[in-house]
């Protein structure tokens, strides 16, 4: 009985043991086909007949898609993606359009995306026109004109010239130039659309903000006559003990030899200081302006220019006009090439700045001619103070802070003497 038991016992355990086998055979084959298969599909990837015979239908075509590497790179390229469109409306668009227009729209569209608010494109008749300019701020309509933030505004109002007779006020903005609106004009288009005949008509749309830089505002419009205006750039006056006053109004072509003159002027006169006022200057050459450091600046650093290709420096020459003390005004249109030359005598500890923190308008634009017509404007540079500070945004704080009373009495004015008298007496 015991050995019949044993016997049942040794023959299940046997169909146990050959059914465990067979589970393994299975599962060791299902493993070699999947292989077979992740193979099979390397070597008829992309092979159409095979792929179809198959049946992988949906695979078919497969080699028509972009592939990993041209999918990154239109990711990461503007001009990928703009090529891919362009390709797919060429082949599959009923529609058509007009290229020029279509450079313009596209161009100006990217121009508004970007974090440079002086990126502006032309096309080839504004670009035309452009070359046109002579580059001088003053205008036929009587104003100077600065810029911010690519928005061209009022720095200054000549007496008695149409825009001043229109009641056109420091600090408006330009909104509309003979009913063209919608787009930002900046200084550069202001200028280039006022270049007019003498006589000619232009009518102009401002906008008049509640306080410095503050959107919105009031807007109105003003029909002027095109004039012959002009303003001495440089004004100078001997003052109360022996205080020299420079007023510079524009850095332009020739400011450095007007400064000069102006210097030595005074000096035959018997000047013992000077108060330079560099008040609602919007800027110029930085040629000029370097000249205009080199004439008080004995020794160093006058610029540092930040550029694609890293820092470069603007070395004093050593050929000053006086050694005198010199007091600097400055507001907060004080700009550009203006913000320049007062970090560089502020820096250089040669001259104490005496008003309100300037614009800080402390980068360069330039104008690329493109191949197809037209120009691109872009920020190609910015302006660093002599001892690295920078300027852009952020504007040069002055040693003694004073805002501008209203009033008949110029309180920055007469700060900025009393700060020159006592550098004599001291």
């Amino acid at each position: 009985m015991a050995l019949h038991s044993n016997s049942k016992q040794v023959a299940a355990s046997a169909r146990k043991a050959r059914e465990r086998n067979l589970r393994l055979i299975r599962v060791f084959c299902s493993i070699i086909v999947v292989v077979a298969a992740f193979a099979l599909g390397f070597f008829v990837r992309g092979e159409q007949t095979v792929l179809s015979a198959l049946g992988f239908t949906a695979l078919v075509g497969d080699e028509a898609a972009p592939g990993a590497e041209e999918q990154v790179n239109v990711f990461n390229s503007l001009s990928e993606r703009v090529e891919e469109v362009e390709k797919l409306l060429a082949d599959e668009s009923l529609d058509s359009y007009d290229l020029d227009q279509t450079t313009a729209g596209v161009l100006s569209s990217w121009a508004e995306a970007t974090q440079d608010p002086y990126l502006r494109y032309y096309d080839a008749s504004q670009y035309a026109q452009l070359e046109q300019d002579d580059g001088d701020g003053y205008e036929g309509i009587g104003v100077l004109f600065g810029e911010s933030n690519g928005n061209a505004y009022v720095v200054d109002v000549f007496d008695g010239s149409p825009a001043q007779i229109a009641g056109v006020q420091q600090g408006d903005f330009v909104v509309a130039i003979d009913g063209e609106r919608g787009r930002q004009w900046s200084q550069t288009d202001v200028v280039a659309a006022l270049d007019k005949q003498e006589g000619s008509e232009v009518m102009i749309t401002w906008r008049r903000p509640e306080t410095q830089g503050a959107e919105g505002g009031t807007e109105f419009s003003t029909a002027l006559t095109i004039t012959e205006t002009s303003q001495t750039n440089v004004e100078t006056v001997l003052g109360d003990g022996g205080v020299g006053m420079i007023t510079l109004h524009q850095i332009n072509g020739n400011a450095a030899d007007l400064i000069r003159s102006a210097v030595e002027n005074l000096e035959s006169q018997g000047a013992r200081a000077y108060v330079l006022d560099l008040r609602d200057v919007p800027g110029g050459y930085l040629s000029q302006a370097v000249e205009v450091a080199n004439l008080f600046v004995r020794n160093g650093i006058i610029v540092q220019i930040q550029t694609a290709d890293g820092i470069t420096n603007r070395q004093a020459s050593g050929e000053v006009v006086t050694d005198k003390p010199l007091v600097v005004l400055v507001n907060e249109n004080t700009a550009a090439a203006a913000e320049v030359l007062a970090a560089a005598l502020q820096d250089n500890q040669r001259a104490t700045l005496v008003g309100q923190t300037t614009l800080g308008k402390g980068s360069v634009q330039v104008i690329r001619e493109l191949s197809f017509g037209g120009a691109l404007r872009y920020t190609a540079a910015y302006y660093l103070s002599p001892q690295g500070r920078g300027i852009d945004g952020l504007g040069v704080t002055p040693d003694f802070l004073v805002e501008r009373q209203s009033g008949a009495a110029d309180n920055q004015l007469s700060l900025a003497v009393e700060t020159a008298q006592s550098s004599i007496a001291g």
